[in-house]
């Protein structure tokens, strides 16, 4: 974990995935201040949002922590900017290919670049791009998902290209020993996300906290796709009717591409912004019937409210007894 540790500049190599409305600034702050590495999930924030978020986190740690960028946000080279004037030491690249430029342009402003690889081939081509670390995400994760479970993505991409970047896996990690065989496999370090949501520091509305808790495993569930029109990638969430609307959702939108009433550009675009608002009511409003539940599938091992430091320390502690026990 020492490589992962130095390349982010914390104490353990344990980044916190960037889930939007959750990864905001006190949750990102107190993930540094224990050791982690916090991560700003920008989402759909614009240009403006996202300078006051990254302030208002420089307000509360001077440990580093990202920002999280998604390669399809129509102000990406704005964001950039502004990652750029607060000098932000990481930017996680993320949903798909960066456009050409974007990684020249983080790297010119002296930040590292972090991009999700959810194959070899893919892996290959980013450090060929120049990337400087990648994250390889498998399909027990919570929001937008890929087709492969972690432990054969690490077992593909690991043995590959570890001995060239730093690698951090993700995907379903809930306790240390995880994190143990895959720091044994190869990797620098770790990435959880729906582990943080129950943090103290947490914003999440307290409804959707609980649902966390009572939740298990087989209860975070993917998204099914109906139209072979509407290339939606899988969302991992907790089964409510949110699940249900959603499917109503993609039957009006393809009823609408046959109507001649929407492009298909337009039509996919009316599919994410579902999500985003559909999360914002569950996270902020508290509303976990008819707003999403974005979970991976390590929700099971999420049984209580606690502060980020004791969920850190707990994660370190069952690795380093792990690794101890195996010599």
């Amino acid at each position: 974990m020492a490589r992962g540790a130095e390349f982010l500049g914390t104490r353990h190599a344990i980044m916190a995935g960037a889930m939007s409305w959750v990864s905001e600034r006190h949750l990102v702050a107190a993930i540094s201040n224990a050791g982690g590495f916090g991560v700003i999930a920008c989402g759909a924030m614009t240009p403006a949002l996202l300078d006051a978020e990254i302030a208002g986190t420089k307000g509360l740690t001077d440990k580093p922590f990202g920002v999280n960028l998604i390669t399809m946000h129509p102000d990406l080279d704005e964001l950039i900017e502004v990652c750029a004037r607060h000098q932000v030491g990481h930017v996680v690249l993320a949903g798909g290919l960066p456009p050409g430029g974007a990684i020249e342009r983080i790297k010119a402003s002296g930040a590292k670049v972090l991009c999700f690889a959810p194959a070899l081939a893919l892996a290959k081509k980013l450090i060929r791009s120049g990337v400087d670390a990648l994250v390889i995400e498998g399909m027990e994760a919570g929001g937008h998902i890929g087709p492969v479970s972690t432990s054969v993505l690490a077992q593909e991409i690991l043995p590959e290209v570890a001995d060239k970047l730093p690698v951090f896996v993700a995907g379903g990690i809930g306790r240390g020993e995880a994190i143990a065989a895959y720091l044994e496999m190869g990797a620098a370090g770790v990435q959880l996300g729906t582990r943080f949501v129950c943090a103290v520091e947490s914003i999440a509305h307290p409804n959707f906290k609980k649902a966390f808790i009572r939740a298990s495993a087989r209860e975070a569930v993917a998204s099914v796709q109906i139209d072979p029109r509407l290339p939606v990638i899988p969302v991992r969430a907790l089964k409510n009717a949110s699940t249900e609307l959603f499917t109503a959702k993609q039957r009006e939108v393809a009823q609408a591409l046959d109507e001649g009433r929407v492009e298909m550009a337009e039509a996919q675009l009316q599919i994410e912004h579902y999500w985003a608002g559909a999360l914002r009511r569950a996270v902020i409003d508290g509303d976990v019937e008819n707003g999403s539940l974005m979970a991976g599938q390590s929700v099971g091992m999420v049984t209580r409210e606690e502060p980020a430091t004791d969920i850190i320390a707990a994660l370190v502690t069952e690795a380093e007894t792990a690794l101890t026990a195996r010599g």
